[in-house]
């Protein structure tokens, strides 16, 4: 991402629902599949602005990893320089079993060759280690916002799973999540595809709606991440996964 989209993110994060329910989500599915202990070591992946590994301190280790300059600036004000990890190539600087947890958040879309990314958690991860991942979802979304990201592609739910196949991996839980905004999302990015906004003009995903809203989005949006059943589309995907 550009540095204005570093930016645009920082001021959003705390509190746009889908940001911080996304936080929620994961947080919570960490704690339900093996809660961390203050001795695990958890790397979260194109860690950006540092938000969520921050929260996490509070659980167990943390460490940060990203490879653009703006994102290393953010977390420089949050973490302790043996915390991040500056990616410089393609393997990430740590020996093999060092994690007990590893995180992507909305970040394997980014990536030429995610498959290698996935491989790379494998290495890195102790068996039993766990990974939690999330990624925009359906390509009928795709949108001025994808290529705004430098997003490569977004995902169905096979295509998830096949990164993870299950000689390598036990996958705990995978679901379409963001699924009751669905329609109105969709109609959205037909609308921009038919009628581009103006240059410079603010996108709809930049903007925090008013507070009863963003409140009442946060809590669908973490709800339905909890649900049993499967959904058949949503605006992303989350997959849990363990190392065998």
């Amino acid at each position: 991402m550009n540095a204005a989209e570093y930016e645009n993110m920082e001021q959003m994060e705390q509190a746009h629902w889908y940001y911080a329910g996304k936080r929620d989500i994961v947080r919570g599915w960490i704690q339900r599949v093996r809660a961390p202990q203050p001795a695990d070591l958890l790397l979260d992946c194109g860690a950006g602005t540092g938000r969520f590994a921050k929260e996490m301190e509070a659980h167990c280790r943390v460490m940060v990893l990203d490879d653009h300059e703006e994102a290393l600036r953010l977390l420089r004000q949050r973490f302790r320089g043996d915390q991040i990890i500056s990616l410089a190539g393609d393997r990430v600087p740590l020996p093999d079993g060092a994690l007990e947890f590893t995180t992507a958040l909305d970040v394997l879309e980014h990536t030429p060759d995610d498959r290698a990314v996935v491989a790379g958690f494998h290495r890195l991860l102790k068996p039993g280690g766990i990974a939690v991942v999330t990624v925009p979802a359906g390509m009928a979304l795709w949108s001025d916002w994808d290529v705004a990201l430098h997003h490569f592609r977004r995902y169905s739910r096979p295509q998830l799973v096949a990164l993870f196949p299950s000689d390598r991996w036990e996958v705990l839980h995978v679901n379409y999540t963001n699924v009751f905004v669905y329609p109105v999302v969709w109609l959205a990015r037909k609308w921009r595809r038919w009628f581009p906004a103006a240059p410079g003009a603010r996108r709809p995903e930049d903007r925090i709606p008013p507070p009863a809203l963003n409140a009442l989005l946060r809590w669908l949006l973490v709800r339905s991440a909890f649900c049993p059943w499967p959904f058949p589309f949503g605006v992303s995907l989350l997959l849990v996964a363990r190392r065998r």
